[in-house]
């Protein structure tokens, strides 16, 4: 009995997730991560009930790594505090089986890595391209031989080089105006009880409390693409330092971490949908797929979708004869069938999610005085069970497709 082999570019969440879904369905899994060493600083990761569900589906518990608290409301709120609309959890968890949670991103990635075979993961392993004339994927990697594989995963990010490689004609990334700063704290005495977003002019601050009792906060402003900015515990003080409590509170947490547990990125979207999720027995999945504004929460709870999705449609790993090595060849696997159909499962959900959290994301940006009151005026307008209506198709849009015949 052989095993199909992949090879899984990137050790992000969407990476990380599709190696434990085909390691369960018996593949022979390589991770390849150019980072030296798992992530143990950065953001906390927002999971709905979409990807809470997909997950499921590969048997990852997340709450026994992660821990399961859950706030007992969320919502949106102005710069001076008060609350736009506002939702309890416990209303969500009735409405989609379960309500939402956030994590520590180190602390899913811990859980996804410890669910996959001793050597499959390889930190500091840069992939350089991967060549797949003769029919059978070969990932090249800065060091020794080639890796070949039944499939390989590109997992790589919104800038991995895989994408251009075989798309030259995609557009790429689009910078979105908008630049965003990340951290952890720990304030236990402050008791926070809701995920909050809080709107101003062009600018949003993010209170997210996570499962093991730290808070993830994150902030955005309008500025110009690679627009250097001073020290950013300083410049979160000087931006969101009057704003309502406990955002101040909270930036005298962040004032005290080390410059760089407080991450800065600008925010990027892939200008335009792939034509395809794959090319030949290469899928992409993720960022390196559909990368998205954060505005809906949903770039990582895509990429597990994706990532699921694209496991169940596999065939399974053991081939009962000659495997990658042994040269079955050409589309008698079952593989390529299973691609075009996760092409067909995910690539327009993924896109017209793309598409949603860029428009929020341009009404959360808004400057103009009268149009940010509008907007303000227009959440606060629309009823609650209309607010959860409308997260129908994201939070209970999550189905595993029947797979390809044969």
């Amino acid at each position: 009995m052989t095993r199909r082999r992949a090879v899984v570019v990137g050790a992000g969440i969407g990476g990380l997730t599709a190696a434990v879904g085909l390691h369960r369905r018996g593949w022979r899994v390589t991770v390849c991560e150019r980072a030296p060493e798992p992530p143990v600083t950065g953001a906390g990761i927002g999971l709905a009930p979409n990807a809470l569900r997909a997950l499921h589906a590969v048997g990852v518990d997340v709450t026994r790594a992660a821990g399961g608290a859950v706030p007992e409301s969320m919502g949106v709120r102005r710069a001076d505090g008060r609350w736009l609309t506002r939702v309890r959890t416990a209303d969500m968890a009735a409405r989609y089986g379960m309500p939402p949670i956030a994590v520590p991103r180190p602390a899913l990635t811990a859980a996804l890595a410890a669910a996959l075979p001793a050597g499959a993961l390889r930190h500091g392993t840069t992939v350089l391209g991967v060549d797949d004339a003769a029919g059978r994927p070969v990932v090249r990697t800065e060091h020794g031989p080639g890796l070949p594989a039944d499939l390989v995963v590109a997992a790589d990010g919104i800038h991995g080089p895989l994408r251009g490689a075989h798309f030259p004609a995609h557009p790429g990334p689009r910078y979105l105006g908008e630049t965003a700063w990340r951290a952890l704290v720990e304030a236990p005495d402050l008791r926070i009880d809701a995920m909050s977003e809080s709107w101003g002019r062009g600018e949003r601050f993010g209170v997210t409390p996570l499962s093991d009792g730290r808070f993830y906060l994150y902030a955005t402003a309008v500025v110009p693409a690679g627009a250097h900015l001073a020290d950013a515990r300083a410049e979160l003080l000087r931006r969101f330092g009057t704003w309502h409590d406990p955002i101040p509170a909270l930036l005298e947490r962040v004032a005290r971490l080390p410059a760089a547990d407080v991450l800065r990125h600008d925010l990027h979207e892939l200008a335009a949908p792939l034509p395809r999720l794959h090319h030949g027995r290469i899928a992409w999945l993720g960022d390196a797929a559909h990368a998205m504004a954060p505005n809906l929460g949903q770039g990582g709870c895509q990429a597990i979708e994706d990532a699921v999705v694209l496991a169940h449609l596999l065939p399974a790993g053991d081939t009962g004869g000659p495997g990658a090595s042994g040269g079955a060849g050409g589309d008698a696997d079952g593989v390529p069938a299973a691609l075009a159909a996760y092409t067909a499962a995910r690539r327009d959900r993924a896109d017209a999610v793309r598409v949603r959290a860029r428009r929020v994301g341009r009404l959360g940006a808004l400057r103009h005085p009268l149009a940010a009151t509008a907007r303000d005026l227009a959440v606060l307008a629309t009823p609650t069970r209309l607010a959860l209506r409308g997260m129908d198709d994201l939070f209970d849009g999550f189905r595993l497709p029947d797979r390809p015949a044969g």
